[in-house]
Order: C-alpha cells, then structure tokens, then sequence
C-alpha cells in the first residue's frame, strides 16, 4: 500500500469507527467495533482552533503531555488569528513533541490541508456552534471548551448533530471527570436522601482590579497581528462589525456579544457536575437576577448573579455568587427529605458528608457520616484522558461531559442571563424544547399534584420507591375537608 493510500485508509478507519453502530440516540459502537477501534496501532492527528489562554494552557498542553506519555496522538496543526499567538503555540508543540504543526489563520483550511481526525476548539464562545459543526461535520471528533455555545438554540443544534454524527465530543467542563459525581448519583438513585428536593452551587471569586483584567493586554496586539474581522466573525453573522479594541480581544468574557460573564465561565462548570450527579438535564423554569454593584469598569455583565433553576422531576437548582467576595462562599449542596451531601467547594475532593435529617422525621435510625471518594489530582489532565480514550474506543457514550449534559448546563446558566438581562421568567418546554416567557402555568401543575395527592416525582434513574418521599398524615387531619350541605366530613 502506498503512502497515500495507506494515509486514506487510516483516516477513513477513524473517522467510520465510530459512525457505522451508532444510531441517532447515539449508544455506541458494537463492542466488536469499539475493541477494534481500541486496538488498533493508528495515530490520532490533532488540530487546535482558537488555541489562547484556556486553550494553549489546558488544551495543548494537557495533549502535549498525553503525547510524552505514549499516547497514539500528534497534534498537527494550530488554526490562530493572532499571529504572534499561533507562533507561540505552534513553537510549544514542536518543542515538546517534534513535530512541527501547521500554521493557519483559517481553521477550515486546517481541517481541509491536515487530514485530521479530531479538533479542540477554545476560540471565544460565539464561535463554539459554528466551529463544532463545521468539524462534526467534516467526521471529526471534538473537544470543546465550555461552554459549550453561546445560545441554548445553538446547543441544541450542537446536540442534534453530535448525535447525527456518531462522532465523539467531549466539552471541557474538567470536574466532570470527577468520580464523586457517578457515586452521589449511584446513591441519590438508591434513595439515600429519600426524595431529591434542590441543589446549590456557586463559584466565588475576589479581586483587586476587576474579573478577567488579568488577561494581559499587549503592544503587539494589533490590527496588523490579529486578523480581526475574522476574530469577531461579522462575515459569519456572529457578532456587530466594531473598532479593533485590545481590551474586548483578551478580556471578551466582560461583554455580551462574546460571552456571558460568570453565568457562562464560570456557573456553567458547577451546574454541569450537580445536573451530572442528580441525572437532572432540562429545567423547566429559570430566573435570573443580579446586577453590577461594585466593578465599574467599562464591564457589561454583573459582578453579583443568581440562577434559580426549578425542573420538572420536583427539583430546584440554585447557582449564585459574586466577583467580589469569596471568602464567605456559601457550600456545594444536594438536598433530600432524608438527608443533605454537602460537598464543601471547589473540585478537590477526598470526600463529602452525609448529614441526616431528625429521626422524628424520617422513622429512620442514620447516622452523620464521611464518604470517601477518590480525589483526582489533576482534573484537566483527567479530562482530556477521557477524550483520548473515547476516540480510539469509538465510544461517543464513554466521554465525561457529552453535548446532551453540554446543551442542559447552557439552558440553566443562559436562560439566567437572559432572565437577568430582559427582567423576564423563562420557561422551557422538554419535549418541543420550546422556550417561552409565557408561563405554562407551572405553579398551577404542582397545585394540581397536591389537590390529588401525588405521588412525588423524581429524579432520573430513581429506585428507591417511596422511600423518604411520603408523608404520614395526622391523626387530626381526619377533620379536614370541605362541609357539603352541612355535613361533617368527620362523620363520613
């Protein structure tokens, strides 16, 4: 077989691999395909889109290392708009692994010219649908950066083609990597809180001189370095044509045609692992709320912010913080009728506390206890294994963070900051995936179940029955109950 041949049929071997048995549920491989696709001695080439700070220092380098290791990868190309950025990247690359990537401003010329087989894209949010599309439909497999797009629309465009595909994605949300979260599901199914009632989350920070200023603005920025246009993507309809501006290309996240502030950098990576762990996905209603009280700093997004998320399994998510302080952040919480998991914050875990209920309450002797899990010493290197490992299985079910968990963490983070911008409630409908500002009558339902009784309604994947999700009734509530014509219902 010739060179050329021989490269055709070993991109033709990836890229069907994880196509030919999986249907548009997205369940896998046949396992006679996955061991083959795990089996085989292929090399996996790699293309970085939009490779800056997140994507040089988590992407590239994780990569890099999985390489050093023994890894069957080559990361073969860098598709950048800032010059002196690509270079930096590309540099690294050759530094760390011999080869010498190629150099593009157009990430379609690399996809075209480097016949890749997976893509890592950690451009700036507006970008994410397009990139990711564009790269599932040249049959590559992909990481993406969280979020994982801007809009809940665009995500579940992103979902809909992940699943035509068959291909593997994977987006970054690192702490979804995390074995906690499997096991407080595992235990959250079994009953272990009795009926799950809300979580919340949060992602405190503080600083000096205003969030995401620390991105370094430099001389070298410029119009004549940075392909600017292309950047913003007024070609693409994805962002208002505007003056080239330093402070807008580093510190993007502070302005809303680029990003959502902290309900898309940072509440996203929380919600993703409390949806990951409760087997919650589509909220039902969302709030959002806040404003910017303190960082006066030419920022568009708040400094102050709260999501409240209610879901139609009888769950309510709370996600709230501020830029501000962090010192007082509030703890990581899912609560059940029987008992709390408090997690404490952060993703460095050796464990978390179960804390019981009154005895009173549940009829159930239970005791405080610590659950031991295996903390992950680096969750991003973590992640990025699970990429790996998934595209050379062919198993796009074996990834961490899908784009199905990916699409319900932007509809609880994004509603929010559409419900904080445009001072409207948002509600989502779960099987049209209709979104609307018109209340369905969503207190009127939960009305509804109470005048008749119940049953209580759960979360996904729940076995435990009725176990810690009834209620005894009190003797003396035999006297309740309307007197029609005078008669007592007492008396039967």
């Amino acid at each position: 077989m010739n060179q050329e041949n021989a490269s055709s049929s070993r991109r033709g071997f990836l890229k069907n691999s994880a196509t030919t048995a999986v249907s548009a549920s997205v369940v896998g491989l046949s396992a006679q395909s996955a061991q083959a696709a795990a089996g085989s001695n292929e090399r996996m080439r790699i293309g970085f889109i939009g490779p800056g700070g997140r994507g040089f220092g988590a992407h590239v380098k994780s990569l890099c290392e999985l390489h050093a290791a023994g890894r069957a990868i080559d990361l073969v190309g860098v598709a950048e708009v800032y010059t002196d950025q690509r270079n930096r990247v590309a540099d690294h690359i050759k530094k760390q692994t011999g080869t010498d990537p190629g150099r593009y401003v157009d990430y379609n010329e690399m996809i075209e010219k480097e016949n890749l087989d997976a893509v890592c894209i950690g451009t700036p949010d507006h970008w994410h649908h397009k990139q990711t599309v564009d790269s599932l439909k040249a049959g590559l497999n992909v990481y993406c950066e969280k979020p994982m797009t801007k809009t809940v629309e665009e995500a579940f465009s992103v979902e809909k083609h992940w699943k035509e595909s068959g291909k593997v994605m994977q987006v970054g949300v690192q702490s979804t990597s995390l074995p906690v979260w499997d096991e407080v599901r595992s235990l959250l199914d079994e009953g272990k809180l009795g009926k799950v009632l809300g979580f919340q989350t949060e992602y405190f920070r503080n600083s000096d001189s205003g969030q995401w200023r620390y991105y370094k603005l430099e001389k070298s920025m410029s119009p004549s370095t940075i392909d600017w246009k292309r950047w913003l993507g007024t070609d693409e309809g994805l962002a208002p044509d505007m003056p080239f501006d330093r402070e807008v290309y580093k510190q993007w996240r502070r302005f809303w045609p680029f990003g959502s502030g902290m309900f898309t950098d940072l509440f996203v990576h929380r919600t993703t692992s409390m949806l990951k762990a409760t087997g919650l996905r589509l909220p039902g209603r969302v709030t959002g709320a806040g404003g910017i009280y303190l960082e006066y700093d030419g920022r568009e997004v708040p400094d102050v912010a709260t999501v409240l998320a209610d879901f139609n399994e009888g769950v309510q998510g709370l996600v709230t913080a501020t830029m501000c302080n962090e010192a007082s952040r509030i703890n990581q919480l899912i609560r059940g009728h029987y008992g709390s998991f408090a997690f404490g914050n952060g993703e460095a875990f050796d464990g978390f506390d179960f804390i019981p209920e009154r005895g009173p309450v549940t009829h159930v002797r239970q005791e405080a206890e610590r659950i031991a899990t295996k903390p992950v010493k680096n969750t991003t290197l973590a992640h990025f294994t699970n990429w790996v490992d998934a595209c050379e299985a062919g198993d796009p079910m074996m990834c961490n963070n899908t784009p199905d968990l990916g699409a319900a963490a932007i509809a609880v983070v994004n509603l929010g900051a559409q419900s904080y911008r445009n001072g409207k409630v948002y509600f989502l409908e779960d099987g049209s995936r209709q979104i609307s500002t018109e209340d369905p009558g969503w207190a009127k339902k939960w009305e509804d179940l109470s005048v008749a009784g119940g049953p209580a309604k759960h979360i996904p994947g729940w076995k435990a029955g009725d176990y810690g999700s009834t209620q005894d009734a009190p003797e003396h509530m035999k006297f309740a109950g309307p007197w029609i014509d005078g008669k007592d219902p007492a008396e039967g």
